[in-house]
C-alpha cells in the first residue's frame, strides 16, 4: 500500500518566520527594528540637509547683497538661527561686546571671533552628525547579526534532521530557508544603511566647508574692520 504523499511545506516569508526558532525570531525582529530606525534617520536627514542647503543660500544672498552687518545681524538674531546665520550671529555677538561695552577691547579680538566661530561650526557639525552613528552601526553590525541568526538557525535544522533521521530535500530545506531568511533580514537592514552613511557623511563635509569658507570670509572682514578702528 503506497504512503500518501506528504504536502509541500509553506515556504512563504511569514510562514518562514513562525516556523523558525525562538533565538532566530528574536533576531529577526530585531534586525526589522534597526531598519525602521535607519528608514526614520533617513528621512529625517534628508529633509535637514534640505533645509539647510536652503537656509545658507538665502543668507548668502542676504550677507553680499550690500546690506549692512548691524541691519542683518538684528535680522536674523530675532529668529533662531542655524548653520551659516549661526556662525554669523556668534561673531557679530562677540564683536558687539567688545565696541559696546564700557571699555572698547581690541587686544585679541581677532582671536576670540575666530574661536567663537570654530565653535559655532563644531556645533553645527555635530547637528549634522547626529544620529549617523546609527547608520554605521547597523551597516557593519547587521550583517553578522543576521549570520548569527542564520548559524543558529542550521545547529536547530540539523538537531531536528538528526532526531528524525531524515535527510530528504523536503526535510532539509525548510530549516536551511528559516536559518538563511535572516541573513536576508540582516542584509536589507544594512545595505541602505551603508549607503546612506556614506552619502550623509559626504553632504557633512560639503557643508562643513561651506561654513568653513564662510567663517574664513567673515573672519577677514572683521578683521579689517578692527584695524581701521583700532
Amino acid at each position: 500500500m503506497e504512503q500518501a504523499a506528504l504536502p509541500p511545506p509553506d515556504m512563504s516569508l511569514i510562514a518562514l518566520f513562525w516556523q523558525a526558532h525562538f533565538i532566530v525570531k528574536l533576531v529577526m525582529l530585531g534586525l526589522v527594528a534597526a531598519s525602521v530606525w535607519v528608514w526614520a534617520i533617513v528621512i529625517d536627514k534628508t529633509f535637514l540637509f534640505a533645509r539647510t542647503r536652503r537656509a545658507m543660500n538665502q543668507f548668502e544672498n542676504a550677507f553680499w547683497s550690500g546690506q549692512s552687518l548691524e541691519e542683518l545681524y538684528r535680522t536674523v538674531s530675532a529668529k533662531p538661527a542655524h548653520s551659516m546665520a549661526a556662525l554669523f550671529v556668534a561673531a557679530m555677538r562677540e564683536w558687539k561686546r567688545s565696541f559696546e561695552g564700557q571699555a572698547r577691547s581690541f587686544a585679541g579680538l581677532q582671536m576670540r571671533i575666530e574661536k567663537v566661530m570654530d565653535v559655532t561650526v563644531a556645533r553645527e557639525v555635530e547637528r549634522m552628525e547626529k544620529s549617523l552613528l546609527v547608520l554605521a552601526t547597523v551597516g557593519s553590525a547587521g550583517p553578522f547579526i543576521g549570520l548569527f541568526g542564520t548559524v543558529w538557525g542550521i545547529m536547530t535544522s540539523f538537531q531536528s534532521i538528526a532526531a528524525s533521521k531524515n535527510t530528504s530535500l523536503a526535510v532539509v530545506a525548510p530549516g536551511i530557508a528559516e536559518a538563511l531568511f535572516a541573513t536576508a533580514v540582516g542584509l536589507i537592514a544594512a545595505i541602505p544603511a551603508t549607503i546612506f552613511y556614506n552619502k550623509f557623511i559626504a553632504e557633512v563635509n560639503k557643508q562643513t566647508q561651506r561654513l568653513e569658507g564662510f567663517a574664513d570670509e567673515f573672519s577677514a572682514i572683521l578683521s579689517r574692520q578692527i584695524d581701521e578702528r583700532a
